[in-house]
């Protein structure tokens, strides 16, 4: 291992030191030796990695702080690449047209940063293209945009154990230039208090946001206090979302809409949100999903924007080839499950759920030209406004169909279901 004091790094002074770092890097991978710097502070600019090195800090005690000269760390092209306990302090400071992130890896090989901290960016925290690897146990606060940011991941990329807090615009986000299997792996994350300074209806504002990005699974992470949704995948097939808590979402907890094609929802827990999971945009081609296994409960009328019908309020929503199995739905103030929009239904089971405290229990829509739907062996408690209404788009426009109420389309099976 090189100490990089014995190659002139001084800890706790002013004077920036890049030229210092430069030549530490070309050092450590000239002897393909691990690079350890001692902890202190370090004041830097634009640095740019090598093809090859393994940095190596004191966790909480090695301190790397932005001059403000464009960027703070660049790599592009690097074969192999792994950082450990160093903290990176952007200090808010301006970041330059030639970087998205204040750490910024482009088409990396195998990258891998461990415990570290990125803080107080001015854009992303950190930003990742064309990069394969893993980003784990690390902390990432402050940033102006979104705390980790990968757009078109190399395959076998994970994102790990890390603490997300506090960011301006997103949480973690994975993309994609056009719509493409990714695989990237989002486990066991905590991201918290994300806004949504940039503004819109959904672009911005969520924990973990998917775009257009194919089989990537998102699972056991703790989401909260998101000014959108927890969890937002557009355009994403092939997706898994499961054993997430979600506390505290703006808009929409857990959604997956517009042109996917296969999203299974499973065995997450919604506890505050204006609508609690959507499966939906059957009109742009958003179909076949699961929702099974889910808490859904303590939703809001009240969102960031002012809705289109039917509003907020919403525990379960689906459209089309969807099975909703086995889902508590407690206290959405307007429909517990929501099946179908307008002509925009096909295919639809509800099954074995529980439903309680709800405006109206189950909504399914009746406009003609609508395909099957089954709603069957649910328990509907304390609706007020209907157990089971068919709707023609927001209105109702049926009796009470657990009751046996006139109105019920042929394409519609209804049975066995309990209401107290």
């Amino acid at each position: 291992m090189i100490d990089a004091a014995e190659l002139g790094a001084l800890p706790d002074v002013p004077a920036d030191q890049s030229r210092t770092f430069a030549a530490m890097f070309a050092e450590a991978e000239r002897r393909s030796a691990p690079l350890f710097l001692p902890a202190g502070t370090y004041v830097v600019s634009n640095l740019a990695l090598p093809r090859r090195l393994h940095w190596i800090g004191v966790p909480g005690a090695t301190r790397i702080v932005y001059g403000g000269d464009g960027h703070l760390l660049l790599a592009d092209g690097a074969e192999r690449l792994e950082i450990s306990g160093i903290a990176f302090d952007g200090a808010q400071r301006w970041l330059s047209d030639q970087v998205d992130g204040l750490l910024e890896f482009r088409r990396v090989a195998h990258l891998a940063i461990d415990a570290c901290e990125i803080v107080g960016s001015g854009k992303h925290g950190l930003s990742l293209k064309w990069v394969a690897g893993r980003v784990e146990r690390s902390e990432i606060a402050g940033a102006a945009d979104a705390g980790l940011y990968s757009l078109d991941a190399a395959g076998r990329l994970q994102i790990n154990g890390n603490a997300v807090t506090g960011c301006g615009n997103g949480g973690i986000l994975v993309h994609r230039s056009a719509p493409e299997e990714d695989g990237t792996l989002v486990v066991g994350n905590r991201v918290s208090q994300i806004a949504a300074r940039a503004g819109g209806t959904g672009q911005n504002g969520n924990g973990i946001n998917v775009f257009r990005a194919n089989a990537v699974t998102v699972a056991s992470n703790q989401v909260s206090d998101c000014a959108f949704s927890a969890i937002r995948a557009n355009g994403a097939s092939n997706l898994q979302i499961g054993t997430n808590t979600c506390l505290r979402s703006g808009e929409t907890a857990i959604y997956a809409e517009f042109a996917f094609e296969g999203a299974v929802i499973n065995a997450n827990i919604v506890d505050g949100a204006a609508n609690g999971i959507s499966i939906v945009n059957f009109d742009h081609g958003g179909r076949m999903g699961v929702c099974s296994s889910n808490i859904v409960r303590n939703l809001s009328t009240e969102g960031p924007y002012r809705p289109d019908p039917p509003g907020f309020g919403i525990g379960i929503a689906v459209e089309a080839d969807c099975a909703v199995t086995g889902n508590v739905v407690e206290s959405a103030p307007n429909i517990g499950i929501n099946i179908g929009w307008g002509e925009f239904m096909r295919n639809v089971v509800a099954t074995g759920n529980v439903v309680r405290r709800c405006g109206t229990g189950i909504g399914v829509s009746v406009v003609e030209g609508t395909g099957a739907a089954v709603i069957a062996d649910n328990i509907i408690e304390g609706a007020v406004n209907g157990a089971i209404v068919g709707h023609r788009w927001a209105e109702p426009a049926t009796g009470d169909l657990a009751q046996g109420s006139g109105g019920r389309p042929a394409n519609i099976t209804v049975e066995r279901n309990r209401v107290g």
